[in-house]
C-alpha cells in the first residue's frame, strides 16, 4: 500500500496502527533445508537468494538480536569496486552492479546514491602508486580516472590546498559508479524480499551450538531449541570466531572495532564521498546532512562496540587537516562495528573444514559494499555445494596454499 504524505503523518500520529510489518514473524520449525545464521545484509541475502535463484522454500535466518543490529547498522555505508587485484575488482563489481539494480528487484528504496568516490594522492610517490592501481583498475574493467592536483581542487573546493598544508594534495582517482547506499534499507529490502518468498527470519535467537552426526554439521543447538538443517551457513562479522570455536576449528581473523561518527547537519557541501590513505580518514555527507567520517582502525582485538578515544582524536584531527572549515562543527554521536579481519584484507568465501557448514566471513572494513554479491555466492555454495568463479580465489585453502589476494592497499583503513 502507498500513502500520500498526509497519510503518513496522520499514521504517525496514531502510532503506526494500521501499519503491516515489512517481514512476517513466523513460527519457528523444528528443521529447515537450509539454515543461515546472522541476520545482517549478507545473511539476508544469502536466504533471499537461496529461495529466488535456487527455489530453496524452507530456509531461515536466525538471529540473535534484530534484524541489521549488528556491522550492517554500523558501517558507513559506502559502495565502490575499486579494487586492485582482478579476483577482488571482479567480485566488488559484481556487488555495485546487483546494488544498482536492488531496488528495482525489490520495490524498495535502498537510497543508493552513485555520487562518486575520491581517493585522494599526497606525495609524488602516492600518485606514481595511484596511476599503477588506475592502470590495473582499467583492465580489469572498472570505471576510474586518474586526477591531477586542480581536477581534484575543482571536485572538491572544500579541501585544504593551502601550501603549509600537512597533507598537500597532488592529485587522486575517481570512481564515479561509487557512492552511498543507506545501509538500514538494504536490510530491511532484503528481510522483506525474503520473507515474502517464504523465508522464516527470526529473532532474539542466539545460536549456542552446532548439531552434529558424526563429522557432518547438522543443525544449531539455539535459546529456543535444537533446529536440524540440511546445510548450514554462518554470516556473523565480527563474530566469526566465536562461531567457528563452537564447530570445532580457528579462522585466520582478528576482530576489531571499527569507528566512525555523525555530526550536526550541514546544508549540502559535499557532493562525493572523499578518501584519503594517508590518514585513513574517509567522509561523505549525508541525506540529512550529517558529515559521516571515520578512519582506521583500533589496532588491538577488541569486541566492544565503542572505539577508544585516541582512535577518535586522530579521525578528528584527520578529518579537519583535509577540511578546515569543518572544524566548528558538533559531533551527534560516535560508534563502533566488530569487523572480522583476515590476513590478507580480503573475505572468506566457502566450506568450512567441516561438512555441512558454509563461510562467509573476513570482510574486514569491506562488508557493507559487499552485501549482494556475499549473499549471492553463499547462497550458491549452500545449493550447489560448489564454488561460484567469482568466491573460488576466496576459499580458506588459499592460507595454505599461499595464494593470497592481498588488498590491504584497498582495504586497510575504514571504508
Amino acid at each position: 500500500m502507498r500513502y500520500s504524505g498526509w497519510q503518513l503523518l496522520k499514521q504517525g500520529l496514531r502510532g503506526n496502527a494500521g501499519w503491516q510489518p515489512a517481514w512476517r514473524t513466523p513460527v519457528l520449525q523444528r528443521s529447515y533445508d537450509a539454515i543461515v545464521v546472522g541476520g545482517g545484509g549478507h545473511g539476508l541475502a544469502a536466504a533471499y537468494y537461496l529461495a529466488r535463484v535456487h527455489g530453496l522454500k524452507r530456509v531461515a535466518v536466525l538471529e540473535r538480536g534484530w534484524i541489521g543490529g549488528g556491522n550492517t547498522g554500523r558501517n558507513t555505508t559506502i559502495v565502490r569496486s575499486n579494487y586492485f587485484f582482478a579476483e577482488s575488482a571482479a567480485m566488488y563489481d559484481f556487488a555495485l552492479r546487483l546494488y544498482e539494480g536492488l531496488s528495482r528487484e525489490l520495490n524498495y528504496n535502498i537510497m543508493l546514491s552513485q555520487r562518486g568516490v575520491l581517493n585522494l594522492a599526497h606525495t609524488e610517490h602516492d600518485m606514481e602508486l595511484m596511476t599503477r592501481s588506475v592502470n590495473a583498475m582499467l583492465l580489469n574493467g572498472i570505471d576510474v580516472e586518474l586526477l591531477d592536483a586542480k581536477q581534484v581542487r575543482d571536485e572538491v573546493p572544500l579541501l585544504n590546498f593551502s601550501p603549509s598544508a600537512r597533507f598537500p594534495i597532488h592529485g587522486g582517482f575517481v570512481q564515479r559508479r561509487g557512492g552511498v547506499a543507506r545501509h538500514d534499507a538494504v536490510a530491511w529490502a532484503y528481510a522483506r524480499g525474503a520473507s515474502d518468498l517464504g523465508v522464516d527470519i527470526i529473532q532474539n535467537c542466539d545460536v549456542t551450538g552446532w548439531l552434529r552426526e558424526g563429522s557432518r554439521i547438522v543443525g544449531v543447538e539455539t535459546s529456543l531449541g535444537r533446529i536440524s538443517a540440511g546445510v548450514c551457513a554462518m554470516s556473523v562479522a565480527g563474530h566469526s570466531g566465536v562461531m567457528a570455536e563452537m564447530a570445532g576449528f580457528r579462522l585466520p581473523i582478528t576482530s576489531y572495532a571499527l569507528q566512525a561518527m555523525v555530526s550536526e547537519p550541514l546544508k549540502p557541501i559535499l557532493d562525493t564521498v572523499v578518501m584519503s590513505t594517508a590518514t585513513g580518514m574517509y567522509v561523505s555527507q549525508s541525506d540529512k546532512g550529517e558529515l559521516v567520517f571515520g578512519a582506521g582502525l583500533d589496532l588491538y582485538p577488541s569486541y566492544a562496540q565503542r572505539g577508544n578515544l585516541p582512535t577518535g582524536q586522530a579521525i578528528v584531527a584527520a578529518m579537519l587537516e583535509l577540511f578546515p572549515a569543518f572544524r566548528r562543527l558538533k559531533m551527534l554521536r560516535q560508534w563502533a562495528g566488530i569487523v572480522d579481519v583476515c590476513w590478507d584484507y580480503s573475505p572468506v568465501i566457502g566450506p568450512a573444514p567441516v561438512e555441512g557448514l558454509y563461510l562467509n566471513c573476513g570482510w574486514g572494513t569491506g562488508g557493507f559494499k559487499a552485501t549482494p554479491v556475499g549473499g549471492w555466492l553463499l547462497a550458491h555454495l549452500m545449493a550447489t555445494g560448489q564454488h561460484h568463479a567469482l568466491s573460488a580465489p576466496f576459499d580458506l585453502g588459499r592460507f595454505t596454499s599461499g595464494m593470497l589476494v592481498d588488498e590491504a592497499a584497498g582495504a586497510g583503513i575504514a571504508h
